[in-house]
């Protein structure tokens, strides 16, 4: 069942087994298909194809010197992209990847010298960006490709994320070849991103993987210094998942002209319109709610949004992180 509209682009049934074998016929072609991960919506391309790569970036609008994660349908065809220096560091990614994959970590290694995957999909670095997501629809995709699959946010550049298949459609449109409509995404935050190639892992991006979790499998994590003019991970742009209306961080009391984007319990009243990410407190709730709220509140006719505080511990990071980058200071 697909949906068909002359100003936008063709939404398929992700459970449609017909609607994911055109998927992989469409990227083995060069084509980009949008589909749904437990993250967020990704807009895969053949992740071997330059050219279809290169489509990606021009349909995000995205700095070529971004790198993109490739996704890979099981942990063995995702190392066999990636080498390491020494035994050790090879046993501890293994050892993360057992531990998380399927889900919401990329693991960041040195390139394998006979790697098929485009060094425009790596921004021509000598590292890979590796994952295997969460969710049957993804691999069941990659899977029908037969090669990774280049996969960053479904969206515009630096604009708010999509955890559901319109959202994608609202900031795509016709640039997507097709779109996989799986529901909304579990997660709702982009997966954390480890850097494995030096002596100590080093956290480049928080995400759906608390650190938590990630220290008790890989020790204490490194906390790099970040370059957004040459960054080494996606979602290390200063500006980033950015809502049209101007954010404000930490807001107690929100003005009768803002939308307040509101966390726990207690909610101060004054805001015109409000959301909350969880009244319970829930972090895990908060982070799947995050974009999709951010994307409502965004429709709204309101002069900004008032965010309110949300603890630093477990997703707190990745959602305070996402915030404070949809905050920042725009060109």
């Amino acid at each position: 069942m697909t949906d068909r509209h002359p100003c936008r682009p063709e939404i398929a049934d992700a459970r449609d087994p017909a609607a994911l074998a055109r998927g992989g016929e469409l990227l083995r072609a060069g084509g980009l298909v949008a589909f749904p991960t437990e993250t967020v919506y990704g807009l895969a391309a053949d992740a071997t194809d330059a050219r279809a790569v290169a489509r990606i970036f021009e349909a995000k609008r995205r700095p070529s010197f971004n790198p993109l994660i490739s996704h890979c349908a099981d942990a063995d065809s995702a190392f066999a992209h990636g080498r390491f220096a020494h035994a050790r560091f090879e046993e501890r990614a293994r050892a993360l990847a057992h531990a998380f994959w399927p889900g919401p970590l990329t693991l960041v290694v040195p390139r394998a010298p006979d790697s098929d995957i485009a060094a425009l999909t790596g921004a021509g670095l000598d590292t890979l960006a590796l994952r295997v997501p969460g969710g049957d629809v993804a691999r069941r995709l990659i899977e029908q490709v037969g090669r990774p699959v280049a996969a960053p946010s479904a969206n515009r550049s630096g604009s708010i994320s999509p955890t559901t298949a319109r959202h994608v459609a609202d900031s795509l449109g016709r640039a997507v070849d097709l779109i996989l409509d799986g529901g909304a995404c579990t997660v709702g935050v982009e997966s954390t991103v480890l850097d494995v190639c030096g002596d100590r892992p080093a956290l480049l991006r928080p995400g759906g993987l608390p650190r938590e979790e990630l220290e008790a499998v890989a020790g204490p994590l490194l906390d790099p210094a970040r370059d957004p003019d040459a960054p080494a991970s996606p979602g290390q742009l200063a500006s980033h998942y950015a809502p049209r209306a101007r954010l404000r961080l930490n807001a107690t009391d929100p003005t009768a002209d803002e939308a307040l984007l509101a966390f726990g319990p207690d909610v101060p009243d004054g805001a015109k319109i409000t959301a909350n990410l969880s009244p319970t407190g829930d972090l895990r709730e908060a982070a799947a709610n995050l974009f999709a709220q951010l994307h409502a509140l965004d429709r709204a006719d309101v002069r900004g949004i008032a965010a309110m505080p949300v603890p630093e511990t477990g997703l707190g990071a990745a959602i305070n992180d996402r915030l404070s980058r949809a905050a920042a200071p725009r060109d």
